[in-house]
């Protein structure tokens, strides 16, 4: 399927608005629970990939792109185990044309922010993925690959980030608190280093089309 170009700006710039007004993300409440940083385990790229292959089972043809994302995809990188997918469907915000075939497959979905880029999320039984799903024109979709991207390139910004996640993860824990306390607690540095990607990737000064 052919998609639109992005602007950089689009790309560039971080929508970062609060659900509206009586509005509630969670399809199922999260839960206080550890987080638990450890050492990059290389067979993560094999759970990794066994997900993608049960997605697309699930999905066919309506999967356009399932790619493995986050820290788990970076090789020396520690993280929580928990595998992060991207998968981009024509129209994420049509539930109907892909949620069923991966709630068959044994996801649930757990979230559902159509004010932030029609984002879905579903986990499998075990709790041990996170699986968002977006439609082709999402920023995220270049953002994850880029993040990932850079990281796996540059060992000063791992090493960065890698202790950014393991501070945060203690202080979230200590404080009992839920895993977007813990996201929160990352974000200043997250995107002082989307920044020095986003300058080496030129998106500053030109065009980017997506994937899909």
């Amino acid at each position: 399927m052919t998609s639109r170009a992005l602007a950089p700006e689009e790309i560039t710039t971080f929508a970062d608005a609060p659900a509206p007004p009586g509005c509630s993300p969670w399809v199922v409440e999260p839960r206080v629970e550890e987080i638990e940083i450890v050492d990059h385990d290389p067979a993560w790229e094999g759970r990794a990939a066994a997900l993608i292959d049960r997605v697309r089972a699930a999905l066919g043809e309506r999967a356009l792109a399932v790619d493995h994302v986050g820290s788990t995809s970076v090789p020396g990188l520690p993280a929580k185990p928990i595998i992060d997918l991207d998968v981009t469907v024509a129209d994420s915000s049509d539930e109907a044309s892909w949620l069923p075939p991966l709630e068959a497959a044994g996801f649930v979905l757990t979230v559902r922010e159509p004010w932030w880029h029609e984002h879905r999320c579903l986990k499998p039984a075990d709790r041990g993925a996170n699986i968002h799903v977006f439609s082709p024109d999402s920023p995220e979709l270049v953002r994850h690959a880029l993040f990932r991207d850079w990281l796996r390139a540059n060992e000063a910004d791992r090493t960065l980030y890698a202790e950014t996640k393991r501070l945060a993860a203690a202080e979230a824990t200590a404080r009992g608190e839920e895993m977007t306390a813990y996201n929160d607690r990352k974000s200043a540095v997250i995107r002082e280093i989307y920044q020095r990607a986003f300058r080496a990737a030129g998106l500053l000064e030109g065009s980017v089309t997506p994937r899909g």
